[in-house]
């Protein structure tokens, strides 16, 4: 079944301090996830499953880009989204904005966050939706994934896409 649904546009803040569009990636297929670098389970595990997917497409892992948007904007800076997701590939993308900014992409997703008692300092844990999002070459939506998905299955889906 074709989806004739675009995706929401996107544009915030990569690790590097530059503007990013989700039309900046046409031509590939996105895998979308919002998430921390704060996580300390299902962050780490759906990115380490989204990186053994990859492994597992070969050269057609070249024609997908991840992108994490951040869901803790006082924690996750450009730098630390660099530095947190260069743990799993070098290749994955963080995102990151404004309070606002984040609210307005996240609700667009269909994505809910908040984070508990607690600051900076002390630490905190934030509650957040943690699908993950398809968008073909297109720019069409294609598929939401559960964050726990095997790599096997995503990676057979990923390939279907291409």
């Amino acid at each position: 079944m074709q989806s004739n649904t675009p995706a929401p546009p996107v544009e915030l803040i990569d690790q590097n301090g530059d503007t990013v569009r989700l039309t900046d990636f046409g031509g590939q297929i996105v895998v979308m996830y919002f998430g921390y670098t704060y996580c300390p389970d299902l962050c780490p595990t759906t990115l380490a499953a989204v990186d053994q997917a990859l492994n597992r497409m070969g050269d057609g892992a070249d024609e997908v880009q991840v992108v994490m948007v951040s869901v803790d904007p006082d924690r996750d800076s450009p730098e630390a989204l660099g530095t947190y997701l260069a743990n799993f590939n070098d290749d994955f993308i963080g995102l990151t904005g404004s309070p606002e900014d984040l609210i307005q992409v996240a609700t667009v997703y269909g994505v809910a966050f908040q984070a508990e008692e607690g600051d900076v300092d002390s630490g905190y844990l934030v509650n957040h939706t943690a699908n993950l999002v398809v968008i073909d070459k297109e720019g069409f939506l294609k598929l939401v994934m559960p964050p726990l998905v095997p790599a096997d299955d995503l990676a057979a889906d990923l390939e279907y896409l291409l």
